[in-house]
């Protein structure tokens, strides 16, 4: 892959009001000049971003946003972009120059203790003045290290960098298997891959990838073939392999050649457990039974891409749903992260498997489409449902489904 994808990083975001100091900060911790310093006020208007390694973690991303007390309306357009980032913060770093310590910041807190967000409060420019002992005793009450900094001169810096290891959850310092514990060392596991034409030219797709990796890392023999020759490679196989993985828009075909005794998922399915709330879509699948012709669906897209032919979120998938209820349905597409506020006019969202998406952002959705009652499922789930298979694709993860965050 060359690099982590930023969907398997740690995200680190820094919060707080205008010249707090967290653009100084983004560039002590990452040890370069990645994000602009300047004393005027709103100098990060859009969220800067910078991947480095974090040992032990590894791969993180820092997230410099604008400040949260912007003023007028482009300072308004600023703090809306800073707050949706809540929804994709691993760790959250509350930044609070020479200790000033107010209402806005409890607020942050508050938002990211009722996200279940760890919270480091960071009293930036610790020169110019410090937090008084109650403050920091408080807010240690409530859970947050407290760590001071004096960024140009890499004062606390490194104790800042302690601070988030230990604030890491346990899955970025042990990232949850795909497939590793589906499938015996030595086992054998066959991928169905067909060739996607929105692929790009000479590469697999992101999904695929991180499962031939996940099979690597696990030591298990990985078998790869298109859905045309899934046949050759069952014969030719000296035993039933230990698990088959397609990608979601052959179910129908591999399910029928597939023998029944094998277990058989799909890639979409394996990353509804790491990266999603796989008990909570295999429900919502089963609301597909309810839909009616002209009823309204929200299907997601985490990448963008220019779609292309058979597209699966735009053509195939609303194509099967329609065939299953009896009817085409009013079918809205969203990609990246436009994820509606209000989700009240759809009757049901459908998301892809999220292999460039954090677990953090994928869950913020769920609580989001569980809070407004609106059922939720993903691609492979809801595909599985359409071809009558759902029970024989959930099979091989029933009981290793991953707890939500």
């Amino acid at each position: 892959m060359g690099t982590a994808p930023k969907a398997l990083r740690l995200h680190v975001g820094l919060f707080g009001r205008r010249n707090a100091g967290k653009s100084a900060l983004v560039n002590a911790i990452a040890g370069q000049p990645v994000a602009i310093v300047s004393p005027a006020p709103g100098t990060t208007t859009d969220p800067v971003e910078k991947a480095m390694e974090l040992q032990p973690i590894g791969p993180i991303v820092l997230v410099d946003t604008a400040g949260l007390d912007d003023e007028g309306e482009l300072g308004g357009l600023r703090v809306a972009k800073t707050e949706a980032l809540v929804a994709r913060t691993d760790v959250a770093l509350i930044v609070a120059a020479a200790g000033e310590w107010g209402a806005l910041e409890d607020a942050l807190l508050d938002r990211f203790k009722a996200a279940s967000v760890p919270v480091i409060a960071v009293m930036s420019q610790a020169d110019r003045g410090e937090a008084a002992p109650a403050l920091v005793e408080r807010l240690q009450t409530l859970g947050a290290a407290v760590v001071r900094t004096v960024a140009p001169t890499g004062e606390g810096v490194e104790r800042l960098r302690e601070a988030i290891i230990k604030a890491a959850p346990d899955g970025f310092v042990e990232p949850p298997s795909l497939l590793g514990d589906l499938v015996p060392t030595g086992g054998v596991v066959v991928l169905v891959v067909p060739i996607d034409l929105e692929a790009p030219r000479g590469r697999l797709i992101q999904a695929q990838v991180q499962v031939i990796r996940d099979a690597l890392d696990h030591d298990t023999i990985c078998v790869m073939a298109r859905e045309n020759r899934l046949d050759d490679v069952l014969s030719a196989l000296r035993s039933p392999p230990a698990l088959v993985v397609t990608d979601s828009q052959a179910f129908g075909h591999v399910s029928r050649v597939v023998p029944a005794e094998v277990p058989l998922t799909s890639f979409s399915i394996l990353f509804a457990r790491v990266k999603g709330d796989l008990p909570t879509f295999a429900a919502g699948a089963e609301a597909i039974d309810a839909l009616r012709p002209g009823d309204k669906v929200l299907v997601c897209e985490a990448c963008t891409h220019h779609p292309i032919g058979e597209d699966i979120g735009r053509i195939k998938l609303p194509r099967w749903l329609g065939e299953h209820v009896g009817g085409a349905l009013d079918v809205e597409v969203r990609a990246g992260r436009d994820f509606p506020d209000d989700l009240g006019p759809y009757r049901l969202v459908v998301h892809c498997g999220a292999c460039v998406h954090s677990r953090r952002e994928v869950l913020a959705r769920v609580a989001r489409a569980r809070a407004q009652g609106v059922p939720m499922t993903n691609y492979g789930v809801a595909i599985a449902k359409t071809h009558g298979i759902l029970p024989r694709a959930l099979a091989p993860l029933r009981g290793r489904e991953a707890a939500p965050a």
